[in-house]
């Protein structure tokens, strides 16, 4: 990959599609693929403690640049020690640019070839993020992987504004590996351009031709319909360099976490399990439970046999009773057991691709949630 404190190696490839199997080494250990990051914004994954994300399977986690530059501040944070002292994580960090949080929760903000110039959401300050700038944010967090700042505009939108974002990220691409300093961060581009397969090839190739570390798809699961994603992938997936980490940013659904393994990526995260966790939402492999409806309420059984995690201790009904009482360790609880989840399913994922059977667990996989 071009930096001595990082490579990345494919395993092996399923004979049934393109899912492979792979490992990324970073200077805070290896993540085995395909895996799942948990989403840690502020430097926490909400309500879990890191002993028990290092307990459920998690080897790799993410926190978001545009939040920490806003509170406490990547100068804070560098104080602290880096992202990993603040955290008390040991493992691998990525840290998102925080393009899609720029234009979906900053208010006021403009947009030019420049970089983008906003209003914290926190108390209305007038900020600019430029691609230079992010990097440096990213530097001073000292995250393993750093992502570059994109144009994310959301779908279904017009062709015109879609060419003009992804011209742009590309752009900005360029001008963020320039600014990358450090050689023990690895800098990943992301490739934009909606739903159309022509344009999101073309991003592919010119980014490929930057020779970066790592390669992302951003921009999707953001208003299209998952076959509309699907296509997207296979369009895209075979523009990515095949020896670099191919990362699919904010898609969580566990059905669409093995439609896209299937497709060749190798890396995702979402806030799906905990959000869905703090509001009563259990995965499992019968589908999601809703654990405040009232079947429950009576219900001794584990959220889901043989699962080794702390909520499983707990019948269904002491959960659901959690809820039904405002106890905060309701929500502590499930977030931990779909964390969980998504980690056996991804750890299962990798043990059917080096078994060359992906496409058997798949279909298993699907057929089970569909009847829950």
């Amino acid at each position: 990959m071009g930096q001595p404190d990082f490579s990345f190696r494919v395993e092996s490839v399923d004979p049934g599609c393109a899912a492979r199997r792979s490992t990324f080494v970073t200077p805070h250990g290896a993540v085995e693929m395909p895996a799942f990051m948990p989403v840690g914004t502020l430097g926490a994954v909400k309500g879990v403690l890191v002993e028990h994300l290092l307990r459920s399977g998690t080897q790799m986690v993410l926190a978001n640049t545009y939040h920490l530059a806003l509170r406490p501040g990547d100068e804070v944070v560098a104080a602290l020690g880096g992202l990993h002292r603040f955290m008390g994580w040991s493992g691998p960090i990525l840290t998102d640019s925080g393009g899609f949080q720029l234009f979906s929760l900053a208010k006021m903000t403009r947009v030019s070839d420049h970089g983008a110039v906003f209003r914290s959401h926190i108390d209305g300050r007038l900020l600019e993020f430029t691609p230079e700038r992010v990097v440096a944010i990213q530097e001073m967090l000292a995250s393993d992987v750093a992502m570059v700042l994109d144009h994310v505009v959301p779908l279904p939108n017009d062709p015109h504004v879609v060419r003009e974002a992804t011209e742009r990220t590309v752009r900005w691409a360029e001008r963020s590996r320039k600014a990358a300093r450090r050689n023990d961060q690895a800098l990943f581009a992301i490739v934009q351009g909606g739903v159309d397969p022509a344009l999101r090839q073309w991003c592919a190739k010119r980014l490929a031709e930057m020779d970066f570390p790592g390669y992302a798809i951003g921009g999707l699961s953001v208003g299209e319909s998952p076959e509309e994603m699907y296509r997207t992938l296979e369009a895209t997936v075979p523009a990515m360099p095949a020896d670099r980490p191919r990362y699919l940013m904010g898609v969580g659904r566990p059905e669409d976490l093995l439609e896209a393994i299937a497709r060749g990526i190798d890396l995702f995260d979402c806030v799906m399990p905990t959000r869905n966790g703090r509001n009563a939402m259990a995965f499992t492999d019968r589908g999601p439970l809703r654990l405040r409806n009232a079947q429950y309420e009576r219900d001794i059984s584990p959220l889901e046999e043989g699962c080794p995690c702390a909520a499983c201790r707990h019948s269904r009904g002491y959960l659901r009773h959690l809820f039904q009482a405002g106890e905060m360790l309701g929500p502590m609880l499930l977030s931990l057991h779909n964390i969980t989840y998504y980690h056996r399913l991804m750890r299962e994922a990798r043990q059917a691709i080096g078994a060359g059977r992906f496409e058997e667990f798949r279909r298993a996989k699907l057929e089970g949630w569909r009847s829950g």
